[in-house]
């Protein structure tokens, strides 16, 4: 791996935070966001990202993360995976006994993603636009420590996302299955309402902290 550590990322951002999503809500983090993106959905609330980024060698990346001191580090986006540097990134990291997450779109392969890493991975809704990127073989690479969250825009994507749930077995095959009200397009209240009335397995997933600093601040 040491061969490696002069191998190059493109960055939108790194830093320090409370993790706002998923079933670590609230524990502070290391974010790392990837810069470069396959979807435009229609919430998007990281366009910046669309941007190259800034390089950072690995070596850079190590000596920033251990500054912060944080044992949970999540790899986000835009779309991770688009940079193949990535994967042995994340194999060093978990080699340096961090705790690592990945956020990815779901619209490329997961295969390649170490075994220990928890992949949350997001399912495109058809409120996003984006709904025919998904690439369901992701299903069959699930492991049991990973999340899959749906971004629920309107009534019709909840319809859909309950669907993809009973037909995949999600909740028997992962730990958490999230649906998440989209920003300024659905209100937890009525989500809530409909979970309610449909007995789901899954969790309200909330992103903290745009409650927290607001929508638009970034390098929380």
């Amino acid at each position: 791996m040491n061969k490696r550590m002069g191998e190059t990322l493109f960055l939108s951002e790194i830093f320090e935070s409370i993790q706002g999503e998923t079933s670590l809500s609230g524990l502070m983090t290391t974010f790392l966001r990837l810069s470069g993106c396959p979807l435009r959905c229609a919430w998007c609330d990281s366009s910046y990202t669309f941007e190259q980024g800034t390089p950072y060698s690995f070596v850079e990346l190590f000596r920033q993360i251990e500054s912060f001191g944080w044992r949970y580090v999540c790899i986000t986006g835009g779309e991770p995976l688009l940079q193949k540097p990535v994967i042995p990134f994340m194999e060093a990291l978990l080699q340096k006994n961090y705790k690592v997450s990945l956020e990815t779109s779901g619209a490329l392969s997961t295969e390649a993603v170490p075994e220990k890493v928890v992949t949350i991975l997001d399912v495109k809704c058809p409120g996003s636009g984006m709904s025919q990127k998904n690439i369901f073989e992701n299903f069959e690479r699930l492991r049991p420590h990973d999340q899959v969250k749906f971004v629920l825009a309107d009534r019709t994507d909840y319809e859909w996302a309950k669907t993809i749930l009973s037909q995949y077995a999600l909740s028997s095959k992962v730990a958490e299955v999230l649906f998440s009200p989209a920003w300024d397009f659905l209100s937890p209240q009525e989500l809530i309402t409909w979970i309610k009335q449909d007995k789901l397995d899954v969790r309200l997933n909330l992103q903290l902290h745009k409650y927290v600093w607001g929508a638009s601040t970034r390098g929380v």
